[in-house]
C-alpha cells in the first residue's frame, strides 16, 4: 500500500521540542508533500529566527523518523522561520500608523529608477486564474534561495493574495507617517495592500487613489538594497500596468498563461500591452502544464499542453519553461510556505527558472 500523508504526520508527532509539544501540535509543519514514488518533503517553520537556529537537530530527527517509514525512498526537510518584525513595525493586530491611498503626486516625466533597486521584474497575465501570483511568490523565494536580494510587491490592490501565500501575518508601519516599513518572509522583502487590511475587507477606490497607493508602495517603502523587485500585477491591461510601464524603469516582463486557447488570447493582449509600453518581454511561462496522478502516475494535460511554447515561438519571444499542476503547490500557498522552499518537481522547476533568469542577467 502506498505511503500516505497521515502516516508521515503521525511520525512527525513523535518529534518533540525542548520547550514542549511536538512538530505537529505546535503547527510547525508546512508544505508537506508525499508523491507516488515515496519521496517526502516538508518545511519546518520555526516561530522565530532564534528558535530556527536551535532547531537543526529537530530537523534531522524529523527526517530520520520519516525515513524509517515503509515505502519512503527519500526525505527532505527545510528549516525556515517567520522573520521578526522590522524596527518600527506595528505589533500584530494593531492598525498601522500610516495612510495608504491618496491621489498621486507629480513625478518627473519619463520612466524613473527606484533608489536601491537594481532591477524591476513585472509578472503579468492577460486574465485571472492562471497562477500568476503563485508564480510570483515562488519565483521570489527561488531567487532568494539562490542568493539574490529580492523584494515582492503585490500590486493587485483589489485582490491582494501575497501575505497569505508568503505567510506574512504582520502589519507594516511607519516611524514618521510617510516611510513604510515592509515585512519579510522566507528571505523576501514584501509589501502588499493585503497587509494593511482586515481579512475579507474590500478596497473600494477609484483610479486616482489606486495610482496614489501604487506610487506610495514604489517610492515610500524602505525596500533597502535589492537585486530585483518582483511586481505581481493584477490581471488584465489596466491602470496599474500603464502606470508602472510609463513611470518606472523596468527590466522586463514575464507573462504567465495556461495552455488553453482562451488563456492564450488574453496572454497575447498582455504581450501587446507591454510592447506598446516599451517594456521588454523576458519570456512566457506555461503554468498548470502537466498533472501527474499521485495514485497511478498517469500523466494528464487538463488545460492542454505546449500551447504557450508554440505561442512564444510564433511571437519570437523566449519560452521560460513549463510548471506542473500539483496539489502540493496549492497546499503550500495556502499554508504560507511556497512550494519553492522544498523539494520535488515544482520546486525544481522554479529553481531552474530562477537560475535561468540569474544566468541571463535578468534578475
Amino acid at each position: 500500500m502506498a505511503l500516505t500523508r497521515e502516516e508521515v504526520v503521525k511520525a512527525l508527532k513523535g518529534v518533540s521540542l525542548e520547550d514542549g509539544g511536538d512538530l505537529v501540535s505546535r503547527d510547525l509543519v508546512r508544505a508537506l508533500s508525499v508523491d507516488s514514488s515515496g519521496r517526502v518533503s516538508f518545511v519546518i517553520e520555526a516561530e522565530s529566527d532564534q528558535m530556527a537556529r536551535a532547531m537543526e537537530p529537530v530537523r534531522q530527527a524529523a527526517e530520520g523518523v520519516v525515513a524509517k517509514l515503509n515505502d519512503v525512498t527519500s526525505v527532505s526537510a527545510v528549516l525556515t522561520a517567520h522573520s521578526a518584525p522590522p524596527a518600527g513595525a506595528a505589533p500584530a493586530g494593531s492598525p498601522p500608523n500610516l495612510k495608504v491611498g491618496r491621489h498621486p503626486t507629480a513625478q518627473p516625466a519619463g520612466p524613473q529608477d527606484v533608489p536601491g533597486i537594481a532591477g524591476i521584474l513585472l509578472v503579468g497575465s492577460g486574465k485571472g486564474g492562471v497562477g500568476k501570483s503563485t508564480v510570483s511568490a515562488n519565483l521570489a523565494v527561488a531567487l532568494a534561495r539562490q542568493g539574490r536580494r529580492v523584494g515582492l510587491l503585490d500590486a493587485d490592490i483589489y485582490g491582494p493574495s501575497q501575505p497569505r501565500m508568503m505567510g506574512a501575518s504582520g502589519r507594516p508601519a511607519s516611524p514618521d507617517g510617510k516611510t513604510i516599513v515592509p515585512l519579510k518572509a522566507h528571505g523576501v522583502t514584501l509589501m502588499s495592500m493585503g497587509s494593511l487590511l482586515k481579512e475579507a475587507e474590500a478596497v473600494i477606490w477609484r483610479g486616482p487613489m489606486l495610482m496614489g497607493a501604487l506610487q506610495q508602495m514604489m517610492g515610500d517603502v524602505a525596500w533597502g538594497e535589492l537585486d530585483v523587485l518582483i511586481i505581481d500585477l493584477p490581471p488584465g491591461t489596466g491602470d496599474v500596468q500603464l502606470t508602472l510601464g510609463q513611470k518606472y524603469r523596468t527590466s522586463g516582463a514575464i507573462v504567465v498563461s495556461t495552455p488553453q486557447d482562451v488563456a492564450l488570447l488574453d496572454a497575447r493582449r498582455a504581450i501587446d500591452m507591454f510592447t506598446k509600453l516599451k517594456v521588454p518581454i523576458l519570456g512566457l511561462i506555461e503554468n498548470m502544464s502537466t498533472y501527474i496522478c499521485p495514485s497511478c502516475g498517469h500523466e494528464a494535460h487538463l488545460f492542454g499542453h505546449g500551447g504557450v511554447a508554440a505561442e512564444a515561438q510564433a511571437m519570437d519571444v523566449p519560452f521560460l519553461g513549463a510548471l506542473p499542476l500539483e496539489l502540493e503547490t496549492r497546499i503550500a500557498g495556502d499554508s504560507g510556505a511556497p512550494v519553492a522552499l522544498g523539494e520535488g518537481p515544482a520546486a525544481e522547476a522554479y529553481a531552474a527558472l530562477a537560475a535561468r533568469l540569474v544566468g541571463g542577467g535578468m534578475a
